[in-house]
Formats: structure tokens, C-alpha cells, sequence
């Protein structure tokens, strides 16, 4: 059993029914839907036409959301219907990331995610969905589509119907007869800071209100007029995450292999700063994870109710077995003044795994299509070594850094710079692999966030620091000051690209 919809638009009117139906059914807060009208325009003045879109939750057959929800709040029951458990629900926002469609959004009553779940309460009882029910021109069909017997089966096999993005592979259950493309794909329409009869929200849609392109006619003509908004999930504090996670992971990853290359002899510094660092910057990554959720006071079900399919509880499991390693190499070098090759080394791979998993939580969010990147793995690990040379650099200036150890920092910071910032220039240069990806590094080339790339992470954060520290290298007596300002400037220029990077990925809209 397959419970699906098929949306005929050549019946729809726009009249909004559903969605009124929608919200009192489930008592919907007013400024966010479970079910929307979209409408766009096409053509010039007189000879225009306006079309309308039903949007909602397309119930996947592999839905994204389930994937990356952390505690098992978003599920698929029997007969194939995506629905959710609020009680379980702890507010992370990653499904609405994952979800290439727009379709949940944050409860602000309750805090906790919400999307439309097909009635399942009035399903179960034999009863069609409220927004069926209500719809003036028999414009909503739902039903079993494995039943090659039912309305919803005959017209899906039967008549010409369009998906929303096949391309992500999510295998939608929501069909639409008689739809413009133009509605259900973002990228092919204009767009503009306000609709027909209402402004967008401050800062919606940035590529909208400030991107280079904006005012650039598309192809066909087609504009959109009127949408629900849809804020970005994700702020400062997910910037933040990645940025002191860089610094927790690398620190130790960085005396891993200044141990390695002979260079681990200052003493406090690798034994007792580093592990402190470590430990330092991880719990205020686990902070300011916790402190993003909608219900912080939930977080402890991500040990209790697990999903283990998501990197959101795998990544917690890595920072809790790095942490312990941190704290164990604290244990050694307090104790003994000598941490055991075994430590280091665990400490040096579980850094890596520190700092690299978000790639793979990244690209759980399967909505964005620039956090797809193959490259945002070594993206992360590079800033990592970048992340933990700058901070042990400056540290290390207060206990005493040797000339030897800081030359030898100094150059693996100037690496790891020139690697970041060639994977970055690689990551915008190359053919996008979709026009959301091309739009989105648009932006940070030449669109409304391009003195912050250019300007604060490529020439502050990159150029500086490395031209900085080829000169602190020639010039040993200008190094008191060459390095650690070279540390600080790779530092704001590594905050600087995390805050673009998801700034940037969350620009496009998806619906």
C-alpha cells in the first residue's frame, strides 16, 4: 500500500481552500503551511496568464528527512505515508535542509517540526484528507497507488503527470496533471523582492533581493507572484559549529604531527595547551549545537532515541570518542609528561573524523545542492590543520614556542592555506553541476556576497596570512609579530567561508 496525490491544475482555481482547510484541521499556526498556492505569471501585458501550483509534502518513497532526522521524528507508516512524531522531535531543522521540496517547517507553537502528514488520523478512519474534501473543482485526488484498481493508479497510468525535481532521487509521491514546469521548478522563474500583494520577508530570498542577476529576464517569461515564506533553517550558530569544531579537532591533529615530524618537544604546549584547547572548542561545538535546537531541553535524545543513520547522532558519537582521547592525552601528559604513540595517534584520526563528518551531514541535506560537494571532506579537514596551526601558534607565543617548532608551524599553516584556498577556487570555477549550485556560487563570485568572499576570506583569510608568513620566513626577526598575525587572519578568514558556505547554500529557494 502506496498512499500518494495527484494535483490536477487544469481543475485548480487558486482559491486556497486546501490550505484553509489544512490549517484547521491541525490547527496550523498562522505565518506557516502545510499546504500552499504558488502562482506565477507568464507573458507581457495584455497577453498574460496566471497559473497556480498546490505544494506540500510529496511523502517520498526514500525521503531525505527520515534519513537525517536524529531521533527517529519523521518515520514512513505501512501505507506509505511520511508522517511525524512531535514528542520525539528536537528541533535540529536538518529535515527541513534534507528536503529538496520546502515542505516542513518549525511549529512555532510547539517548536518542533511539522509538515503536512496526508491526514493520517482521518485515513485510518476511511475518510480522504481535509484539503480533498474541501476542494471546490475535485482538483485533489488521493489514494493507493499500488492499487491498479484505484482513481489515483488510473490516472497516474493513464494520463501525462509531472513530478517535482525526479532528479533527486527521492521518489515523490505527489503528481501533478496539467502543471507549468515554470511552478515547480524555482530556477525557472524570476524572481523579485515582494509579491503582488505583499512584501517578502527581510532577507528571504537573497538571491532575489541582491543577487548580480536580479532583474535578468528568464527564458519564457515566467515570474513569480506569490509564495509562502520560507526562512533559512540554518544561522550564525551552524557557522559557529564548523568553526570551533576546526579549531577542537585540528589542535590535536596538529601536535599529532609536529610529534610525527620530531617537532613535539614543547613541552606544555603539546601535552597540557593542546588537549585543553581540544577539549575547550568541542564542548563549545556540542554548545552551540544544543543551543541551535528549537527544544535544547530534548537534546539527550540523541543518546536515547537515536536514528544511526543520521550524521547528526554519528557525528555526537565522534566528538564524544574525541573528546575522550583529548582527554586521555591530558591524563598522559600531566601525569607522565609523555603521551604514548597509541593516543596520538587515535587523537590524530578521530580529529580527522571530527572535523570532516559534517560533510557527510551536509550532504544528508540533499535540498542543497551546493553541500553536495565530493570536495567539502578535505574543505573541512584542510581547515582543520589551518584552524589548529593558527590557534597552537598563538598559544604557543605565550609559552614559549621555540624558533624551530614555530618556523615548522608557520609553514603547515601557509599549506594548509594554499590547499584551502585552491579547493575553494576549484569548488566555484568548475562547471555547477546544477543551476542551483551555479547560482548559489554566483553569489560568492560576483552577487551580493562577493567582498565577503573575495575581500574577507580570500584576501584576509588567504592571501595576507600566506604572504605574511613566506615573509616571517625570510625575515626571522620580524616573526614575533608576522606569525600570530598571520594566525589571526587565518582565523577570521576560515569564520569569514564557513559563514558564506552556509549562507550561500541556503540562498536559492526550493520551492
Amino acid at each position: 500500500m502506496r498512499y500518494g496525490f495527484v494535483i490536477d491544475q487544469n481543475r485548480c482555481i487558486g482559491c486556497h481552500a486546501c490550505t484553509v482547510a489544512c490549517k484547521d484541521e491541525h490547527d496550523v499556526p498562522v505565518g506557516v503551511n502545510r499546504t500552499w498556492v504558488k502562482y506565477i505569471e507568464k507573458g507581457a501585458f495584455p497577453a498574460t496568464s496566471r497559473h497556480f501550483a498546490v505544494l506540500r509534502c510529496n511523502h517520498c518513497d526514500d525521503a531525505p528527512c527520515i534519513e537525517i532526522c536524529p531521533t527517529v521524528a519523521l518515520y514512513r507508516s505501512p501505507n506509505g505515508i511520511v508522517d511525524f512524531d512531535n514528542d520525539r522531535c528536537i528541533g535540529c531543522k536538518s529535515c527541513m535542509q534534507a528536503c529538496p521540496y520546502d515542505a516542513l517547517y518549525i511549529d512555532p507553537d510547539h517548536q518542533t517540526a511539522a509538515k503536512c502528514n496526508f491526514c493520517a488520523h482521518r485515513v485510518e478512519l476511511g475518510l480522504q484528507p481535509a484539503c480533498e474534501v474541501v476542494c471546490p473543482t475535485q482538483a485533489i485526488m488521493s489514494g493507493d497507488l499500488d492499487d491498479p484498481e484505484s482513481p489515483i493508479a488510473r490516472t497516474v497510468a493513464t494520463r501525462k503527470v509531472s513530478l517535482r525535481k525526479p532528479h533527486k532521487g527521492t521518489r515523490p509521491k505527489l503528481f501533478y496533471v496539467g502543471v507549468e514546469e515554470d511552478a515547480l521548478q524555482p530556477t525557472m522563474t524570476e524572481t523579485s523582492d515582494t509579491h503582488f500583494w505583499a512584501d517578502k520577508y527581510p532577507g528571504e530570498d537573497l538571491y532575489a533581493l541582491s543577487a548580480s542577476r536580479h532583474g535578468t529576464p528568464i527564458p519564457g517569461g515566467a515570474r513569480e507572484v506569490y509564495d509562502v515564506p520560507h526562512p533559512r533553517p540554518w544561522g550564525s550558530k551552524i557557522a559557529a559549529y564548523l568553526w570551533t569544531k576546526s579549531i577542537g579537532s585540528g589542535v590535536l591533529m596538529v601536535a599529532a604531527l609536529l610529534m610525527i615530524l620530531g617537532r613535539g618537544q614543547e613541552g606544555p604546549l603539546m601535552n597540557v595547551v593542546s588537549p585543553v584547547l581540544a577539549l575547550v572548542f568541542t564542548g563549545l561545538t556540542t554548545g552551540l549545537l544544543v543551543f541551535d535546537l528549537k527544544r535544547p531541553d530534548r537534546f539527550y535524545y540523541l543518546l536515547t532515541k537515536p536514528n544511526l543513520r543520521s550524521w547528526l547522532v554519528l557525528g555526537g558519537y565522534i566528538l564524544m570518542a574525541y573528546s575522550l582521547a583529548s582527554v586521555i592525552w591530558l591524563a598522559y601528559g600531566t601525569g607522565t609528561g609523555s603521551v604514548p604513540g597509541w593516543v596520538v595517534a587515535a587523537c590524530a584520526f578521530l580529529g580527522i573524523g571530527s572535523a570532516g563528518y559534517s560533510a557527510f551531514l551536509f550532504a544528508q541535506a540533499k535540498g542543497r545542492d551546493l553541500w553536495q560537494s565530493p570536495l567539502f571532506f578535505w574543505h573541512l579537514v584542510a581547515q582543520a590543520v589551518t584552524a589548529g596551526a593558527a590557534t597552537l601558534l598563538l598559544f604557543g607565543l605565550v609559552t614559549g614556542l621555540s624558533g624551530q617548532t614555530m618556523a615548522t608551524m608557520g609553514t603547515l599553516l601557509m599549506v594548509s592555506l594554499v590547499v584551502t584556498g585552491s579547493l575553494v577556487l576549484v569548488e566555484v570555477v568548475l562547471t555547477p553541476i546544477s543551476e542551483d549550485v551555479r547560482r548559489a556560487t554566483e553569489l560568492l563570485t560576483c552577487g551580493a556576497l562577493r567582498e565577503k568572499f573575495w575581500g574577507l576570506f580570500m584576501a584576509v583569510g588567504i592571501l595576507l596570512p600566506v604572504i605574511f608568513l613566506v615573509w616571517a620566513g625570510a625575515q626571522e626577526q620580524a616573526s614575533w609579530f608576522l606569525y600570530p598575525l598571520s594566525a589571526v587572519l587565518a582565523l577570521i578568514g576560515l569564520w569569514a567561508f564557513e559563514r558564506l558556505w552556509v549562507e550561500a547554500g541556503q540562498a536559492v529557494p526550493l520551492s
